[in-house]
């Protein structure tokens, strides 16, 4: 074996041997559940892992976006902003070597695969092509899908793959990371045959990975093409705005009003504010002016104005993206960009209300939509695990073993005497 965990071959090491060692460990595993000691330690996790969200060995991708869905979203990503690198540094080697270049997004949708074209044809026939989803819940052991989910490069070599149709092929691949926040992006990819199974070609990836972490730390800052100020508020407890250039993090308080005043552009009186951020009625209005002098004074003069309490400049949301989404039947769009709750903490009764009715909206979406793949990312996000709802409908569409068993569970446990008083 090799001694760097993430390769799957040392260099001399006979291809054809180990394909035959792995899939006598693959069946092992499926037939009984355990993991023989050849298989590296990074691909039984991965196997225990898949096998836990339901993947079967004879399963295969779905498409989720297509057509003029998967073109604007390719065009608001920010990796589409590095394509050009990619397809410099990488493109060639794929078309000349019988390979592909692909990019997924954090969630292991590709966004675009490209390369040699008989390669190309033949990876379709997995579905291995733009807008399908090769997350590792989604389809098991892979080098995009892993890659994101650990959060590191990865190679995975031929029978390593959890699904059957894909241990044909191998596949190195490197997250890419937001240079200015370091949340994952997605990861860059190149899939082709045994021949990739060697130590330089997850190098290889991981340097472009790289190269590209830094083209988009060089790269202006991204901002709404009219300079409209932007608020991140889900799936965090305290806001971020970006505004002129600045990044500016908020406290919780401020982070409701703002939320608040951006959801409504004609103004909110100090009465209207008091009501919607406090369920004390002995807080004052002397107390909301205080906080309001100090946000002022965090946004600088020209962005928050009085009489009534009103932003100067239209505020983009991240609320108001899952919104417009939502409207538009674009469900898979629309949770891409919900990242959490809106600003979980917070006891604000109006923050409460727009929290309760967003999540509300999205998880009906979802329910109604039938899609396990989406289905299932809310059920194994930490504010989706006790949703009894959608693992009925996750359980109705996906019927595997330990969806079936978590469900089974789940309903014993909200069945009790003591979860129904509390309900």
């Amino acid at each position: 074996m090799s001694t760097d965990p993430w390769v799957a071959l040392e260099s001399g090491a006979d291809p054809d041997e180990r394909v035959r060692i792995l899939r006598r460990a693959h069946q092992t595993f499926t037939e009984a559940g355990t993991v023989p000691r050849p298989v590296r330690a990074v691909v039984a996790d991965s196997w225990r892992r898949s096998a836990r969200a339901g993947v079967g060995p004879d399963g295969t991708a779905s498409v989720e976006l297509s057509d003029g869905d998967l073109g604007v979203y390719r065009s608001e990503h920010p990796l589409a902003r590095v394509m050009p690198l990619f397809r410099e540094l990488l493109g060639t080697f794929a078309a000349d070597g019988e390979h592909l270049l692909a990019v997924c997004d954090a969630h292991g949708r590709l966004l675009w695969v490209e390369g040699h074209a008989e390669t190309r044809r033949q990876a379709g026939r997995m579905n291995f092509v733009p807008g399908a989803r090769w997350a590792e819940s989604a389809v098991g052991t892979n080098a995009p899908g892993t890659a994101v989910a650990l959060d590191r490069p990865v190679q995975v070599f031929a029978a390593e793959h959890f699904i059957r149709r894909v241990q044909p092929w191998t596949c190195a691949a490197a997250p890419v990371h937001d240079p200015r926040t370091g949340r994952v992006l997605g990861a860059v990819d190149i899939t082709g045959g045994n021949g990739l199974a060697h130590p330089h070609s997850l190098g290889f990836v991981q340097a472009v990975a790289r190269a590209a972490e830094s083209h988009l730390a060089l790269l202006a800052p991204e901002r709404p093409r009219t300079g409209t100020p932007e608020l991140t508020a889900l799936g965090r407890d305290e806001a971020r705005l970006v505004t002129a250039g600045r990044s500016i993090r908020l406290s919780r308080r401020h982070s409701e009003i703002l939320v608040l005043l951006a959801r409504h552009p004609e103004g909110l009186s100090g009465d209207e504010l008091l009501c919607a951020l406090y369920e004390d009625e002995s807080v004052t209005p002397v107390t909301l002016r205080a906080e309001l002098a100090r946000l002022r004074g965090v946004l600088g003069p020209d962005l928050l104005s009085s009489r009534p309490y009103r932003l100067t400049a239209a505020v983009e949301s991240d609320v108001s993206v899952v919104e417009r989404r939502l409207a538009a039947g674009a469900i898979t769009s629309a949770m891409s960009a919900y990242t959490g709750p809106l600003l979980p903490a917070s006891q604000a009764p109006a923050v409460v209300r727009l929290r309760h009715r967003l999540a509300g909206e999205l998880r009906a979406a979802l329910i109604a939509g039938h899609d396990p793949d989406l289905l299932s990312d809310w059920a194994h996000a930490p504010w989706g695990e006790d949703d009894l709802d959608v693992w009925r409908a996750l359980a109705a569409t996906r019927p595997t073993a330990p969806i079936r068993a978590r469900l089974a569970a789940l309903e014993r446990e909200l069945s009790a005497p003591e979860a129904r008083a509390h309900r």
